[in-house]
């Protein structure tokens, strides 16, 4: 029994999982709130707010708590002083309860969070179900990371493309500042998106080149400051739809066309969306399609797991292999899925 918990950004969260059954519980207190105020994460703001919320979530967890017999935390990437509130808390209960305690790479479990719902079709028979799917490719897009990964037969994972600049989310969220929405934007846009004509305004993709599979979005964010320079405050507020289909539909097929390039160079038997972002329907319908294309399973992240969450932690800290946390964890921070 793992209980897990998630504390990388302004998500604090509590998991346990049973491999026997799956995930009994999961807990998360949002800061998205008391950060729309700044229109973005502050990492003191929510380190305080992590302080505050992890013994909430804890005295909710006490019967769980009794339960578990080894304790799961983030270790990174994510922000340091909320990084460090997690872990301190993992450390507190590994001593008091005389507890193992594993370390969990943060990508890494998004890697693994669209197998969540294979297992839970099928605990017994989770090991033969994966092992049908790999090898899996997983597109994790989050507010921080873009990245394609090969989850291979023996669980070693490997980048096989990934942003040389902005993430996709941070994309989504910065485009939208541009266009006076509040944040986090993402949503918003697309929301907006969905009465929009996405060919009045043709954004420029970055890299288009299909054999060069990295990805760039900051100069999709410039195209946009500089057609919205040319608009008065009158102009933006009728075309605000068409904008916002026209610059959503840029991210997207940027990660189709780079994610659709991926699986003609190598041999898969799934394909795997994860990360906030991936909340987007649209993005959904349009990887599955790429997916669908050529013949392969699309597994999509349950929408609780494409976030910052502990159910993926709690899970990827039994299905993945997981990590001692010693004095090293804390400055394991900046580590990247393929550093880990």
């Amino acid at each position: 029994m793992i209980l897990a918990i998630e504390s990388s950004c302004d998500e604090s969260a509590l998991a346990l999982f049973d491999p026997a059954r799956g995930l009994v519980r999961e807990l998360i207190s949002s800061q998205a709130a008391e950060h729309e105020k700044y229109g973005g994460v502050v990492p003191e703001l929510a380190s305080r707010m992590h302080l505050s919320a992890l013994p909430l979530l804890l005295s909710d967890f006490s019967s769980e708590l009794k339960q578990a017999t080894t304790i799961a935390v983030t270790r990174g990437p994510g922000l340091l002083p909320c990084l460090s509130m997690g872990v301190t808390l993992a450390r507190s209960l590994s001593v008091a309860r005389g507890l193992p305690i594993v370390g969990v790479n943060h990508l890494r479990a998004h890697v693994h969070s669209p197998f969540i719902a294979v297992h839970a079709q099928e605990p017994a028979g989770f090991a033969a179900a994966r092992a049908a799917l790999l090898p899996h490719l997983a597109i994790v897009v989050s507010g921080g990371n873009t990245l394609l990964v090969k989850l291979d037969e023996q669980l070693r994972l490997t980048v096989v493309a990934r942003t040389v600049d902005d993430a996709a989310g941070e994309a989504f969220d910065k485009g939208a500042k541009l266009l006076g929405l509040p944040y986090p934007g993402g949503a918003l846009i697309e929301k907006q998106a969905s009465a929009g004509d996405l060919k009045k305004y043709p954004f420029p993709r970055g890299i288009p080149e299909k054999a060069d599979l990295r990805m760039s979005f900051s100069g999709l964010k410039t195209a946009l400051r500089y057609q919205l320079e040319k608009m008065s405050d009158d102009q933006l507020a009728a075309e605000m739809p068409d904008l916002c289909a026209g610059y959503q539909h840029a991210i997207i097929e940027q990660l189709a066309s780079k994610t659709g390039a991926a699986l003609d160079l190598s041999a898969y038997k799934s394909v795997g969306l994860s990360g906030g972002v991936a909340n987007n329907r649209t993005l959904r319908a349009r990887l599955a399609q790429v997916a669908q294309q050529r013949g392969l399973p699309m597994l999509v992240a349950e929408p609780k797991h494409c976030g910052d969450n502990a159910g993926m932690i709690a899970f990827a800290a039994w299905a993945d292999v997981g990590l001692p946390v010693d004095a090293a964890a804390v400055p394991a921070a900046s580590l990247t899925v393929d550093q880990v």
